[in-house]
């Protein structure tokens, strides 16, 4: 192996329990367990995903290490999710990674998980290159949905962010809905494809500046169901992908008339997406339409880089390693933790 440190990333913000090891910007192995549990709950039980966490940490370290084909000795920091994120779950993943920490006598990094989400542009693989400063960003996720400005690694500023549910709460709510499985968004995604987007209309939020509001929306489209399920019960069965279609294309009209918004007023054309609900196929599409009708700079990085990935925390790490910032000992799990 060459010189370069070689970083360990620990991710367990909500119910993903990952490891990824990271050199030189190139990731080395990249290990995700996902909790299955919650499916039956319609959404992460808390208490439950701190348990599958307990369960699951050690053998998804243990198995990036066998993968990168690295000895825990070779280490030359861990660095771990600090928050935002469940704090059962944080805590699973904070004490692991000081305990090694300190087994190890190797420095400790503690990660904003939002920051994560975007400095995973900057690993080697994640796009054909990695954003300039400044770029926007824009965050979607279960939990999140904000506006970055980002002009420097660790030099972010938040434009906009929702005032109550989140873009991919928005899809999962919305699913529950419709009687889908949770998580419900690659669901509406996968189902949309063969729905027509302009069947049904909603209509969207009125919020200032480049604020979200996606409760309204929530609301709106358990009226429409309940109305419209009172006069036919086969409703939902005969419109569903016409209701995913057009679901989902309100949510991202949305998205996209705020981030259109921010490139105006900043004048920043360069846009990158960033977050779990980035995945998202129409997303991903709109964004493409933009580059060619808007002249934007667009960076979409890869799938495995977009949902919780310890990838990301292992590149937001090697960073504050570089500019020797590292955690005490004592450093405590945040809840809400912000950029």
């Amino acid at each position: 192996m060459s010189s370069f440190p070689i970083i360990l990333g620990i991710e367990s913000s909500c119910d993903d329990t990952a490891a990824a090891l990271i050199q030189n910007r190139k990731i080395l192995s990249n290990v995700i367990a996902n909790q299955k549990i919650h499916q039956s709950y319609g959404g992460v039980v808390p208490e439950l995903a701190s348990r599958a966490h307990q369960q699951n940490i050690v053998p998804v370290v243990n198995e990036a290490l066998k993968q990168a084909g690295i000895d825990r000795n070779q280490l030359s920091a861990i660095a771990f999710t600090r928050g935002p994120g469940l704090m059962g779950s944080l805590l699973v993943g904070s004490s692991f990674a000081k305990s090694l920490s300190m087994a190890l006598n190797v420095p400790l990094i503690e990660v904003n998980h939002m920051q994560g989400h975007i400095l995973a542009h900057f690993i080697e693989d994640a796009n054909e290159n990695s954003p300039e400063f400044p770029f926007l960003c824009l965050t979607v996720s279960g939990g999140h949905t904000q506006i970055v400005k980002v002009s420097g690694y660790f030099e972010m500023e938040v434009l906009g962010e929702t005032i109550d549910d989140a873009a991919g709460e928005a899809f999962d709510k919305a699913g529950k809905i419709l009687g889908l499985n949770y998580p419900a968004g690659p669901i509406i995604d996968k189902l949309a494809k063969e729905g027509n987007p302009e069947k049904f209309k909603f209509s969207k939020p009125k919020v200032e500046e480049l604020n979200f509001s996606f409760s309204g929306l929530k609301t709106a489209i358990l009226y429409f169901i309940q109305k419209e399920t009172q006069k036919n019960s086969y409703f939902i069965q005969e419109n569903l992908n016409d209701l995913c279609a057009s679901i989902q294309k309100t949510i991202v009209d949305i998205l996209m008339e705020k981030l259109s918004t921010a490139v105006k007023k900043t004048g920043i054309s360069q846009v990158a997406i960033a977050g779990g609900v980035s995945a998202n196929s129409e997303i991903r599409n709109r964004l493409k339409q933009m580059e060619t009708e808007k002249n934007w700079k667009v960076f979409i990085p890869k799938f495995e880089y977009t949902t919780d990935n310890a990838a990301m925390i292992a590149m937001a790490g090697q960073l504050k390693f570089e500019q020797n910032e590292f955690a005490e000992i004592t450093s405590k799990s945040v809840a809400k933790y912000l950029i």
